[in-house]
This record gives structure tokens, sequence and C-alpha cells, in this order.
């Protein structure tokens, strides 16, 4: 359809009443969740409060690259001819770019259903003013995105009654962004439609409740898009309200260079999807570059099964540095596993007692534990694999600075340099298609620009590098 046409189409349909279609509702009027882990009616929400809804800064890094133009531009401010981003995400074609201005508070509640097209993606872009992004509030979710093909950049997104974010499409991308005290779900993929998701350089803070309301919480469709990715970059999360910071269902998983601490109960949780069926494809996951700090006594990561579903996966562990303030134990094996590689990673418990790495429930695919790593940290009197190699056991890991949780390692220190680069694994058994030496740091608690690691033949381990090799 031409645009002056379906512009004209649209007008008529505005004079009539809305048409977005209402979110599906039960015989009691309750509105009916669409994750198999949000199970009963959504409770009411009060309003947010002038406070809350208050803009916070845009990050500071230099902004990623966002795809060129190919189509209309659309700007969305108050007092414009799109006060808000209701009116223009029916009118939206592949390559258009949607400004929304900063410094304002609009509606939340918005649809995005028409799709981009791989090579003419449609933007949502926040323009920040006097350093603030524009804030969408409220509404059901806040952003729907149901249509494949999008990015979205520079937003603050808050007080969804659902979901802040709902993504069930394919290639959709949510960057620069900061998503913020919602009541239930922060972010969450739909078992149904989703494909590829990326988040980069996106903050997400006091959200979830509960037990089955996450901060971030990811599935992709294996049958409708399978081989799909949930990537998430250079991000922080932190200060859980309930729930997992990160939970995901996914076929595929790559976490890279993240700060994640604060959640509920556990701070990674990678599973299997819940009612699909297992022969469709084995999950897997990849955790590289990430500080993961865990103030309670839950475990860490938990693997493999939350009780539903099963990955019968395969996962990698790569130059990450845990904390432990409470727990005992760091990671959590359930249900289906295949393999579980670990290799240049800190496992560190305040005080330097010793830890139990893993907490081993699994049922292993093989019939046997395939846990598989080598030039790990951990305090001595810790319990590790047998199958492990070149194991590092002391008290201390000399940070620069544990009490202001600067993790870089100092020098001289038992981390810098005791590393090893020789990390593939040509077993049949190891994760596919590996992420080789990490290029990148993560956030300091804070976003900002992506922190370059220093290359070293002789890497040291854990997320950082010293400063004195920068």
């Amino acid at each position: 359809m031409k645009r002056s046409t379906h512009l004209a189409l649209l007008a008529t349909t505005l004079s009539l009443g809305s048409c977005s279609s209402p979110p599906a509702l039960d015989a009691s009027g309750s509105f009916i969740p669409m994750h198999p882990d949000a199970r009963g009616p959504m409770s009411t929400v009060p309003a947010p409060t002038a406070e809350a809804l208050a803009p916070s800064p845009p990050s500071s890094g230099a902004p990623t690259a966002s795809p060129a133009s190919t189509g209309a531009r659309f700007r969305v401010e108050p007092g414009g001819a799109h006060a808000t981003l209701a009116s223009v995400a029916p009118l939206l074609e592949p390559g258009d770019v949607v400004e929304v201005v900063g410094g304002a508070i609009y509606q939340g509640g918005v649809r995005f259903a028409r799709p981009g097209r791989p090579d003419a993606k449609i933007v949502i872009r926040g323009v920040p003013v006097d350093g603030k992004r524009p804030v969408i509030s409220g509404g059901a979710d806040t952003i729907e995105a149901a249509g494949d093909h999008y990015v979205f950049e520079e937003l603050e997104l808050t007080g969804g009654k659902n979901r802040c974010f709902f993504h069930h499409a394919h290639d959709v991308t949510l960057s620069r962004s900061l998503v913020r005290d919602c009541p239930q779900q922060g972010i969450l993929g739909a078992d149904h439609d989703s494909g590829d998701f990326t988040m980069e350089h996106v903050e997400v803070a006091r959200s979830g409740s509960g037990i089955y309301n996450h901060q971030i919480y990811m599935a992709t469709d294996e049958r409708t898009h399978p081989g799909a990715v949930f990537r998430m970059r250079h991000c922080y999360v932190h200060d859980g309200a309930g729930g997992n910071n990160v939970k995901s269902r996914a076929e595929r998983n790559e976490l890279h260079y993240n700060w994640i601490e604060g959640a509920r109960y556990h701070e990674v949780e990678l599973v299997g999807p819940d009612g699909a069926d297992p022969a469709l494809a084995r999950e897997d996951g990849e955790l590289v570059g990430n500080v993961l700090v865990k103030s309670t006594d839950f475990y860490v990561l938990r693997l493999g099964s939350d009780g539903t579903g099963s990955t019968g996966g395969r996962y990698r562990l790569l130059h990450n540095t845990v904390v432990l303030q409470g727990s005992q134990s760091a990671i959590r094996l359930m249900g289906e596993v295949e393999s579980v590689e670990a290799y240049n990673n800190v496992f560190y418990r305040a005080g330097g007692t010793g830890i139990s790495v893993f907490l081993d429930q699994a049922k292993w695919t093989t019939g046997r534990p395939v846990l598989v790593g080598s030039h790990n940290f951990v305090p001595k009197g810790s319990l590790t694999p047998s199958s492990w190699a070149a194991t590092v056991y002391a008290t201390d890991p000399r940070f620069a600075s544990f009490a202001s949780f600067d993790l870089r390692p100092h020098a001289p220190g038992p981390l810098v340099g005791a590393g090893s680069s020789a990390t593939a694994n040509a077993s049949t058994l190891a994760f596919p298609r590996p992420l080789g030496a990490p290029s990148s740091e993560p956030p300091m608690r804070a976003i900002g620009p992506a922190r370059p690691r220093a290359s070293a033949a002789s890497p040291s381990i854990g997320a950082f590098e010293p400063e004195a090799r920068r």
C-alpha cells in the first residue's frame, strides 16, 4: 500500500476511535499473561509518582552505530504535529526514523507492529534535551515490539503495568536506554514469534516482583525462528525488586561484558522452554567478561532447568568475575545438561572462605558430568571439579579495592597474567561458535562507553586486566 493511501485510511480509522487492539482478557476481565511464568492476573499498580518519573541522564558513552535512514523522519514532541508515539506507530514503513524529544514524559502502551526490513530497519530514537532522555511511562506494556526489524535507542521506560518492554518479533535491538521501576516484568520476550533480540548499553533497575517476574526474561520461538539468539552486551542490571536479574529460555544466549548484581534470586538463569517440544533444539549459553555479584545466600547462576523445561545444553564461562557475599555455592546445575566449560574465571567469596563452585543436581545427557576448565581462581578450601586444570587457590585475589567494588586485579597479584589464551575446546561436546579472547571489559556499576580490554599473551584471570596494562 502506498504511504499516501495508508495515511488516508489511518485518518479515517483514528476519527472513529483507537486502532490498537486491547489485551486479551479472561472471563473475569483480568489480563491473560503471555508468558508461562506470569501465572496469575496482573495486580493493579498505582500511577508512578513525579519523582519516579524524573528522567535520568543518558549514557555518556559514544553511541553505537544506528542504521542509516532510508525512509521518512517523524518527530514526536509535546505540542507538535505528533505529540504521542501512539500517533506515529501505525504510520511507519521500512527505513523510517522516529525522533522522540527528550526532557518530557510520554504515555506508554504503544504497540509497534508494522515491520521494517533487514536492510531498512525502523528506528525509534530518543533525542536527549539538556541531558534528559524522553520518558515513556505506563500502559499495560510501555513499549510492545510486535514488528520485525526495529531499533529502539536512548529511551527511558518505566511504570508498565505488565511489562516495560515486550518483545515478540525478530531482529529487535534495545540500545543505550534505561528500563526502571517496572512492577511486573522489566523486559520480556514471549515464547511465540520471538526471534533475535539484542540489548546493548542498557541499564535495568528496580524491576520484577515475587518469584515469577524478572528484570529481564527472554525466550525465542524455536519453530518460527530456529537458531535465534539473545545477545546482551555492555549492560548494567542491578537492584532487582523480585525474581531473577536475567532469565532466559532462548535457544542461544550470548551474555558478554555485563555487570549484573542485586537479584532477589539468581543473577543469571539459563533454562529450557516451558512446554515446547524438547526435540526442536538444544539451548546453549555463553557468559564472557561479566561481573556477577550475589549479595544474598542464593546461587549466582542456575543452568539447565528451573523445574519446567530442560535445555540439555552446553555452557561456556570465560573471564567472568563472580563474587559471593552470602552464598556458599556459585552455580546450580539442574535438569538435563550436556557440558559446562570454565576458563579464566574468578570465583570469590567475601572474606576469602572456601566455596563449592557447583551444586550438581544435573541429569547429564552423556551419563556423566562433563565439567571442563582451567586457570580459574577460587579461595583456598574450595570444592572444584577434579577435571579442572591449573586452578589458582588463594585467600585474597587482590582486587584493586574490594571495599569500593573496584574488581580490577592489583599488580602484582594472583590474577595478573595467570590466565591462559588456550581456551578452545576440541571436544564434540564443546560450546558451538565460541567467542575468542574478550575484547572489552564490563561497565563498572554505570553505563558508559565500551571499555576495551588490553590484549596479552598471558591474560589475567577475571573480567578485567589491571590498569597498568591499559
